[in-house]
C-alpha cells in the first residue's frame, strides 16, 4: 500500500467535507507540546510552586469595597482561580469564590462600576471564570452582561465604541469576549473579539513587529506591547482553525514574537522600553513576553527552539524579581500615553503591583497546562 497516496486521500476527503457541509473546524486548542526547556526547573521555582505563592498572596488583597475593581486586579483573580482548578487546590479555589460572596449579597452589585470603558467591563472575566468551575448561573448573569455591554453600540464596521486604539486594549476587550464565548460556546464573543483584533492590528503594529503605545506615542512600551502580547495567544488558542481572521492574527503574532525575540537581554529580562536598553528591566514586560512565547511553544505556533529558550529564560529571569511572600518587584506603575520619551524612562516602579502579579501567574497557568 501507497502510505503516501492513502493520507493524501484522506485529507483530501477530510477538506472535502469541510467545504460541503458547513462544518466548522475546531479550534487546535488541545495540541500541547511539552518541550525539555519547560521541565526540571530549580527548586522552589516550578511553576506549581512560585503560582501557588502568587495566587496565596493576592487571596487577602481583594476587598472589594467601591466600585471598579482595577483590571489588573480582575486578571490576576482570574488567573488564580485557573491555577487552583490545574492544581486541584480546593482551598485555594474556596478562598477565591468567597471573595466574589459580597457582590451576591443583597445590594451587594453596586460595587460593579457599570461605566461602558474596557477597563471596567473587563471585571466580567471573574464571574465568568467562576461560572465557568462551578456551572453556578449567578456568576454567568454578571460576566455575561458586562460582557454584552461592551457591544451595546456597534459601529459600522462591527467595532465596540469603546474602541480608542490603545494597545492595552488587545488584551481588556480579547479577554472578556474571550471568557464569554469558553463561558457559553457562543461564538459571536470570537467573531467579536477577531475583528476588533485585526483592525488594532492592521493600525498599531510596525513593520519591525512591535506596537506604538498609541497611534500618535510612537514608543515602544513594553507593558503597552505584553498586552497585545497576551491577547493574541488568548484568541488564537480559541478561534477555529477555518475562522476567516485566524490567518491574519496570526501573521500579527508570530511577526510579533520574532521581533520580542530579537529585543530579549542575555539574562532572559526585556527592558521598559522595549528597544532602549538603557532603560530598566520590567517584569511585567517580561512576563507578558514570556506568557505568549511558552503559549506559542506548546500550541506548535512557535517551532524555533530559540523560543522555548527564551520563554524559558524569562521565567527563570522573573524569580529573581520576586520575594519570599510573592510580591513581584520591578512593576512600572500605571501609565498613560504621553509624547515623551523622558516621561516613559522615568515612570516609576512598584513591588506587589498587580499589573506584574496578574501575568507571572499566566506563566505559571500555561506551563502547567
Amino acid at each position: 500500500m501507497n502510505m503516501k497516496k492513502t493520507v493524501s486521500g484522506l485529507t483530501g476527503f477530510m477538506l472535502g467535507l469541510l467545504a460541503l457541509g458547513g462544518c466548522s473546524t475546531p479550534a487546535p486548542s488541545q495540541i500541547s507540546v511539552q518541550p525539555k526547556a519547560f521541565a526540571d526547573w530549580p527548586a522552589g521555582l516550578s511553576p506549581a510552586e512560585v503560582g501557588k505563592k502568587l495566587a496565596t498572596n493576592m487571596v487577602p488583597r481583594w476587598a472589594i469595597t467601591r466600585p471598579g475593581v482595577h483590571y489588573a486586579e480582575d486578571s490576576t483573580w482570574m488567573t488564580a482561580l485557573k491555577f487552583a482548578a490545574l492544581t486541584k487546590d480546593d482551598q485555594l479555589k474556596t478562598a477565591l469564590v468567597k471573595k466574589f460572596d459580597p457582590i451576591l449579597a443583597p445590594g451587594g452589585q453596586s460595587v460593579i462600576d457599570l461605566t461602558r470603558h474596557v477597563d471596567h467591563n473587563i471585571f466580567g472575566i471573574v464571574p465568568l471564570e467562576l461560572y465557568i468551575q462551578t456551572k453556578e448561573t449567578k456568576y454567568l448573569d454578571i460576566g455575561k452582561m458586562l460582557a454584552d455591554r461592551q457591544w451595546e453600540k456597534p459601529d459600522t464596521n462591527g467595532l465596540t465604541d469603546q474602541t480608542r486604539f490603545w494597545i492595552d486594549d488587545m488584551y481588556m476587550i480579547t479577554i472578556l469576549q474571550v471568557e464569554a464565548y469558553r463561558a457559553t460556546g457562543d461564538k459571536v464573543y470570537l467573531d467579536r473579539a477577531a475583528v476588533e483584533m485585526v483592525a488594532y492590528l492592521d493600525k498599531l503594529q510596525q513593520p519591525n513587529g512591535l506596537f506604538f503605545h498609541g497611534a500618535k506615542f510612537p514608543f515602544f512600551w513594553g507593558r503597552g506591547d505584553g498586552w497585545v502580547a497576551a491577547g493574541m495567544p488568548e484568541l488564537l488558542s480559541e478561534l477555529p482553525a477555518n475562522h476567516p481572521k485566524r490567518a491574519r492574527i496570526m501573521e500579527g503574532y508570530q511577526k510579533m514574537m520574532a521581533a520580542l525575540l530579537k529585543y530579549q537581554d542575555v539574562d532572559g529580562m526585556w527592558h521598559q522600553l522595549i528597544d532602549h536598553p538603557e532603560s530598566y528591566k520590567e517584569t511585567s514586560c517580561t512576563a507578558m513576553f514570556t506568557y505568549a512565547f511558552i503559549t506559542g511553544v506548546k500550541k506548535g505556533w512557535l517551532t524555533d527552539p530559540a523560543y522555548a529558550d527564551a520563554a524559558r529564560k524569562g521565567w527563570l529571569a522573573l524569580q529573581k524579581h520576586i520575594d519570599a511572600d510573592g510580591n513581584v518587584d520591578d512593576v512600572c506603575v500605571g501609565t498613560g500615553q504621553t509624547n515623551s520619551l523622558q516621561f516613559y524612562l522615568n515612570r516609576p516602579t512598584q513591588k506587589g503591583n498587580p499589573h506584574g502579579q496578574a501575568p507571572v501567574l499566566w506563566c505559571a497557568v500555561a506551563l502547567l497546562r
